[in-house]
């Protein structure tokens, strides 16, 4: 099994950094999606899709993974860079 451990990004449509301290495992996909032949939604018959396991730590993620036999990849969190600017700096 497959799967990847990542942080989940601040979302870019709102100010709040919430949820995003908690580390996330989910599982790549084992098969691809096809579309359905009398509604035409995608869909396949993998169900570990649908799993994401949330964890307060990232030793708690690599811990799960290594006891569970699960071969994780660690996706690394990107780094905040704030650009501070004032307003009178667009009238220079």
């Amino acid at each position: 099994m497959k799967a990847r451990i990542f942080q989940k990004p601040k979302n870019a449509m709102q100010s709040g950094r919430a949820g995003t301290q908690d580390w996330f495992l989910e599982f790549a996909p084992a098969e691809a999606r096809t579309p359905d032949p009398l509604m035409g939604w995608a869909g396949s018959g993998d169900t570990r899709r649908q799993l994401r396991f949330s964890f307060k730590s990232l030793d708690e993620a690599k811990a799960y993974a290594e006891r569970n036999g699960i071969d994780a990849d660690i996706v690394p969190p990107t780094v905040r860079r704030l650009k501070l600017q004032a307003y009178a700096d667009n009238f220079r």
